[in-house]
């Protein structure tokens, strides 16, 4: 075996495997009948209601408002270009728990977004309406980053030629820019999706972490092990490993159908 092998299989034992093995045998310590009593309980079904919708929609709205973000960076020149480019990535830099105390600053009904809510009824810190304005600030990137490559290897003579077809800037952008640019959008959605299903940091100082309310899966394991119930974080942290793993399994069908279209694209008349 060669040694770069070696030193991959080395390194995705210790960091990788090791860990999934160990949460897998500790959960194998409860029962079937108080695996599924946990995993279902009223508390355990509200947080994944709340964690995983929450990040849904976040994810879409993501990706329409990175996909907007990406094209414009792309294809705009414009004053400050390069400093917007790289505040994109502030969300990657900034730690979570300095991103939700800002959050929660600037949301709160004293702060300069809540104040101008406030008179309308709007409260947006310590409920789940923060809690997806959390995810929606960490999940951001995602789109942006996984659309831009995509849409700069998009030949602007393509659009040209389509609309010296007579096709409008819409059917353009529906039939000639859209189809290839579609796969990285979602997975684009599927990673921000995933990153905001597993955010803890921003979300705990946003929310007020109360049950059926505003408590997501995350600090629900957390409160577990403050109350040592060791065997329901691990049961619940088992719950979210699985999905998580269903959601990597998407992401490689839509890399794997992205490849697929470029490579039929490729073999195309006039590429």
């Amino acid at each position: 075996m060669p040694w770069t092998w070696r030193i991959m299989l080395s390194y995705l034992t210790v960091m990788l495997f090791i860990p999934v093995v160990a949460m897998l045998l500790k959960s194998a310590t409860v029962g079937p009948a108080e695996f599924w009593r946990i995993a279902t309980s009223p508390i355990a079904l509200s947080t994944y209601d709340i964690t995983f919708t929450t990040s849904l929609v976040a994810a879409l709205i993501n990706g329409f408002f990175g996909t907007l973000i990406a094209w414009i960076l792309v294809r705009y020149d414009f004053p400050l270009k390069r400093l917007v480019d790289a505040s994109v990535d502030l969300p990657f830099a900034l730690p979570t728990a300095v991103a939700g105390l800002t959050l929660a600053t600037v949301y709160s009904e004293n702060g300069w977004l809540g104040s101008l809510l406030a008179p309308f009824g709007i409260k947006v810190a310590f409920t789940r309406v923060g809690v997806g304005i959390a995810m929606l600030f960490i999940s951001l990137p995602f789109v942006i980053r996984t659309v831009q490559p995509v849409l700069s290897e998009i030949e602007k003579e393509v659009e040209e030629a389509a609309w010296s077809l007579g096709a409008s800037p819409w059917q353009t952008f529906q039939r000639v820019v859209l189809p290839p640019l579609f796969p990285a959008i979602l997975t684009g959605v599927a990673l921000g999706f995933s990153r905001a299903v597993g955010e803890y940091g921003s979300t705990v100082i946003i929310s007020s972490n109360t049950p059926f309310r505003d408590l997501i899966a995350p600090i629900l394991i957390f409160q577990r092990l403050e109350q040592y119930d060791y065997a329901g974080a691990t049961v619940i942290g088992m719950v979210l490993l699985m999905i998580s793993l269903l959601i990597l399994l998407a992401l490689n069908v839509l890399q794997n159908w992205g490849r697929r279209y470029d490579t039929g694209s490729s073999r195309m008349p006039g590429h």
